[in-house]
């Protein structure tokens, strides 16, 4: 009955694709603003554990729980965006972005960052779900590729400031660094949030409909979502595949200090930096490149093919970095290569949910899977311990590895037959 009321309400004019670029645009330069928030935190541990002395594993909790609220809130956030539009869910975002960061320049307890960790993902998690929504709904017709783009501005844009946070972290110290980029990045995102607007009905294309890109034309409620079966599957997908690579993007650091390659001068492509640096910069340009590329391969090829194309070289990449991380240039290119193999996930389940359950409440129902990430954030502790109980990293990688295999095959045998069944019941 309501997708009758909705096919004979009045809708707007389509607008022009330059307006629908601008508006990915600025959601793009707010994920780029809250990237440091998740990306950068490696670089602060260290400091972090050499002034107060904490196990790493404990220092790592803020971590999870950034990751776990910046994720599990979403879907409430995307339900303030379906309802009263992006402006004021970004705009809160980045204060509460700037206020996180606050807090941890004047940490003196693992308690004090684990609040100052707590504000900031849920700052981080406003904009980032609200950002994503927005493109999905802008673009029905290029679904893959604008989730893409958009989740790379997160993925790629803290590339540029992993030299100038290491370098003021050693010439000033990682308190004023926590104060003064935290501060900075906020209040962009603040400014940003009045340039944001969501689609009315008809100013967008339609959606699309082929044989290798199956798209519903229901719009599921989120209620429905949760007891759709196939959630789940697409939902465990998610938190093992993202386990492993927030592992990585974790521990980068600490890794290539325990592998003993973290100071070593790496030469690649003309430039020469130690190899942890130019691990973590070449690591976030792949991470925010893969996620508009296997977007935009699975606008043509299937969101399904696409999944087991990329979970499968993620399985490689991680097996091969354990194999030959430990030569400073071997981390520098396999990193890059893990990176560049994981990050699309951000691209493809959001698409892969939205093609599945509708538009209207795409920024709630891709917010309800994008909890994974918070999920898969649970198991970063439990590496730290694996490795802290056996001294190396050997277990950690391996089960990483095998996870992403084995979501590689599922995406093929079991989210694409099902998939299909389920689009077409819907349309019926």
């Amino acid at each position: 009955m309501t997708d009758m009321v909705q096919a004979t309400a009045p809708t707007a004019t389509r607008v022009s694709d330059t307006y629908r670029w601008a508006q990915l645009a600025v959601g793009v330069a707010a994920m780029v603003m809250i990237a440091n928030y998740q990306y950068g935190w490696t670089f602060f541990v260290p400091d972090i554990q050499k002034k107060f002395g904490w196990d790493r594993a404990s220092i790592q909790w803020a971590f999870t729980l950034f990751v776990l609220f910046e994720t599990w809130l979403v879907p409430i956030e995307g339900w303030f965006v379906d309802k009263y539009g992006p402006r004021v869910v970004v705009l809160i975002g980045g204060i509460l972005c700037a206020i996180g960061w606050a807090i941890n320049a004047e940490a003196t307890s693992l308690n004090g960052y684990y609040l100052g960790m707590i504000i900031a993902g849920i700052g981080a998690g406003g904009v980032y779900g609200t950002c994503v929504g927005n493109a999905l709904k802008w673009f029905p017709d290029k679904r893959g590729l604008a989730a893409g783009i958009t989740a790379a501005g997160f993925g790629a844009g803290s590339a540029l400031t992993v030299a100038p946070i290491q370098a003021m972290i050693k010439d000033s110290g990682f308190q004023a660094t926590f104060l003064y980029f935290g501060l900075g990045q906020g209040i962009i995102v603040a400014i940003l949030a009045f340039f944001l607007i969501a689609p009315k009905a008809g100013q967008t294309p339609p959606a699309v409909q082929n044989a290798t890109l199956q798209q519903t034309r229901r719009n599921y409620q989120p209620t429905e979502v949760l007891r759709q079966p196939i959630f789940w599957l697409m939902y465990f997908m998610f938190v093992i595949v993202g386990a492993g690579g927030l592992m990585v993007t974790a521990n980068l650091k600490p890794i290539a200090v325990d592998w003993k390659v973290d100071a070593i001068p790496v030469t690649l492509i003309g430039m020469t930096m130690t190899a942890v640096t130019f691990a973590a910069t070449i690591d976030r340009v792949l991470n925010g490149l893969t996620r508009p590329f296997f977007g935009w391969i699975s606008d043509n090829i299937g969101r399904e093919n696409t999944m087991f194309i990329a979970f499968g070289l993620e399985g490689i990449g991680i097996w091969m970095l354990y194999l030959w991380g430990h030569d400073p240039i071997w981390f520098v290119i396999l990193s890059g290569f893990v990176f560049f193999a994981w990050g699309e996930i951000y691209s493809l389940f959001p698409s892969t949910c939205t093609d599945t359950f509708g538009a209207k409440f795409a920024t709630t129902n891709a917010g309800l899977l994008y909890t994974a990430k918070g999920t898969a954030a649970l198991l970063v502790p439990v590496a730290n311990l694996m490795q802290q109980g056996s001294g190396h990293w050997d277990n950690v990688f391996m089960i990483a590895a095998g996870a992403n295999i084995l979501a590689s095959l599922l995406a093929i045998a079991v989210l694409k037959p099902w998939r299909k069944i389920v689009v077409a019941q819907s349309t019926v």
